[in-house]
């Protein structure tokens, strides 16, 4: 089959970002599938452009990448966003209606407007339309108050619930989500979690030269990767590192950029935060050895209700890397680490509690250590991005079968 993806986005390994959809698609051209990627040449995490050498198509594989228009200044206010979401919207729209021959188009929310795109695709191709739920939105940007104006709110949900009721398939990354997708009008809903490429990291490294190009010694390294958005809570870790400065032998280490990393720059400083370091985001084929540095892995969201139905990617990534995860977040994923014995749940928010667990776990290395291994064994069996792959290319096969 050949599969139009549409995803914004879209991250392969020597960018920063997520990569599951990169390694999905791996998955499907290893089963015989063909997938073409349309995304934007904007990193959704950066606002950086990528070169022009890769701006045009990129083939890999099987694998085709078009590179379309979307505005740069996605992180500059909520219109700006906006403005980066809908000029994809219609870039996107013009790039995929040139693509020929599709099996089926596979459309990814958040943004949720990209789902429009692939829906309108997809009927005019008379193929099946996968739509692919990664977080609630608009629940997600209404709770944590993003999303404010009553209009817009109205507009957002019904444009959810109509790519729910149309969408010939619906997939899930988080067990948290179905029930939330079934209440607006999704009818059948597949589940391919989120996971990690296993092969990808060597529980076994110690991370030397991370440590060395960021100075960071011998010290107890808790290190969090990913975007620094209002969602992240950061300013709690902020707060625990202050709470922690009488401990020379522990340090946070902050991998990544977002909006609000500026912010928390400043904050740092304010608060004259000699164990904390801010690092640029790097491409995911350099966080194996980012991991490796770290001797426990932080995955952390503001203590929102339905923030307890999320599997963040990172916290597979963690376990895959061998280290243990200090988890900030309950709900689903609390349930995943628990289960595993892979690591220590902390309350969303609470920068006492997450200082006193980082002060006991660095005072036990070997239980830090146990844990890590616990959660590698356990993402080997569960949460393998192959397998999932497997999964998905299932679902996508018969998806064309009953259609």
């Amino acid at each position: 089959m050949h599969i139009l993806l549409i995803h914004q986005a879209f991250a392969v390994l020597d960018e920063p970002g997520g990569t599951r959809h990169y390694e999905l698609a791996r998955g499907l051209v290893a089963h015989g599938h063909r997938v073409t990627v349309i995304a934007s040449p904007v990193s959704y995490l950066t606002g950086v452009v990528t070169d022009q050498s890769r701006a045009a198509a990129a083939i890999e594989d099987d694998i085709t990448i078009l590179r379309t228009y979307a505005t740069r200044a996605i992180h500059r206010s909520f219109v700006h966003r906006m403005i980066g979401f809908f000029s994809f919207m219609l870039s996107s729209f013009w790039a995929g209606l040139h693509v020929h021959q599709v099996d089926l188009v596979w459309g990814t929310s958040p943004p949720i407007f990209q789902g429009l795109t692939a829906l309108f695709l997809a009927r005019l191709k008379r193929v099946p339309f996968l739509f692919e739920v990664r977080d609630l939105w608009p629940a997600f940007a209404v709770q944590v108050g993003v999303l404010r104006n009553p209009l817009l709110i109205r507009l957002s949900e019904w444009l959810e619930q109509f790519l729910y009721r149309h969408a010939d398939q619906m997939m899930v990354n988080s067990p948290g989500f179905i029930e939330h997708v079934q209440a607006n009008g999704a009818q059948r809903v597949a589940l391919v979690p989120n996971g990690a490429d296993t092969r990808m990291f060597d529980p076994m490294a110690h991370g030397h030269e991370f440590r060395q190009q960021h100075q960071l010694g011998e010290q107890f390294i808790i290190l969090y990767a990913g975007a620094h958005g209002m969602s992240n809570d950061l300013g709690v870790v902020l707060e625990a590192a202050h709470l922690l400065r009488d401990d020379p032998g522990i340090c946070f280490v902050l991998l990544g950029d977002g909006k609000e990393k500026p912010n928390l720059q400043e904050r740092a400083v304010e608060l004259k935060l000699s164990n904390l370091r801010f690092v640029p985001s790097i491409p995911k084929i350099e966080m194996p050895q980012a991991l490796a540095a770290a001797d426990a892995c932080l995955a952390i969201l503001k203590p929102i209700p339905l923030y307890a139905t999320v599997y963040p990617n990172k916290v597979f990534d963690y376990m895959a890397a061998g280290r243990p995860v200090l988890m900030a977040i309950d709900g689903v994923a609390r349930q995943v680490i628990e289960q595993a014995e892979a690591g220590v749940f902390c309350p969303p928010g609470d920068a006492v509690q997450l200082a006193k667990v980082v002060r006991e776990l660095a005072a036990n290395p070997q239980r830090a250590r146990r844990l890590g291994a616990n959660g590698r064994r356990y993402v080997e069996k569960h949460f393998d991005r192959l397998k999932l792959a497997d999964q998905l290319a299932k679902l996508i096969e018969n998806l064309g079968k009953s259609l």
